[in-house]
């Protein structure tokens, strides 16, 4: 109603939310604001596609992108990525000379729900492209299903990391986070029809193009 209403009287406005969602469905242009501080100015699409900062990743998109760190080294040329046990090359996503200064240091990955699929339904994932897990849990849509794994050997975000992507800014629960050692856990929107199930290990591909890395100590995208 408020996108029509706006549209039938053709003026300019300025809607202010809290819920990303409005935002992204009723603004031809989103600006998203922390504590005071202009993040990023763009159209819906490129504020999802190409979050500038950790916040703005971790707070666009439902499920919002999973985050987790990451060694950064050179390999064949080019990059690749240590999550977990795995080593995932890196491709189109990134620029070979944004990442120089980055070799051989912790970086962030994000890695959008959709951009992950059951790798049983992907036959032709280059292994360099995959990861391996333990299903936590699956929750049913109908369209699709969300599809929740732990990956051995990774690491989720440092306290500090968190509250550059969180916000979080209670000092009780930043101590909590800094005793929380547990595996990284990934949601995957997956096609209906996968077969996984929660307690069993499970293959999952991960897009061409998917990775954003971010650096952790600024929370900017690299």
């Amino acid at each position: 109603e408020i996108s029509t209403l706006q549209k039938e009287i053709g003026v300019t406005t300025i809607y202010v939310t809290h819920d990303q969602v409005e935002a992204m469905t009723i603004g031809d242009r989103v600006a998203v604001l922390r504590r005071g501080e202009l993040l990023q100015f763009a159209e819906p699409q490129e504020i999802y596609d190409r979050p500038g900062n950790l916040f703005v990743a971790g707070f666009i998109g439902s499920p919002p992108m999973n985050l987790v760190e990451a060694e950064l080294s050179r390999a064949n040329g080019g990059f690749r990525l240590t999550l977990g046990e795995r080593q995932v090359a890196l491709g189109e996503e990134v620029e070979t000379a944004a990442l120089e200064d980055y070799a051989g240091r912790t970086v962030v990955a994000g890695i959008r729900p959709e951009s992950l699929e059951d790798a049983a339904l992907v036959p032709d994932a280059p292994e360099g492209r995959r990861l391996r897990g333990v299903v936590t849990l699956r929750e049913a849509l109908g369209s699709d299903a969300l599809v929740y794994f732990a990956v051995e050997g990774s690491r989720g975000l440092a306290s500090h990391v968190r509250d550059l992507a969180h916000d979080i800014e209670d000092p009780a629960q930043l101590e909590e986070l800094e005793r929380d050692t547990r595996q990284a856990t990934f949601v995957g929107r997956f096609h209906p029809h996968t077969r996984v199930r929660a307690g069993e290990p499970v293959e999952v591909a991960i897009q061409p193009g998917a990775l954003t890395l971010f650096d952790p100590e600024t929370g900017h995208r690299l």
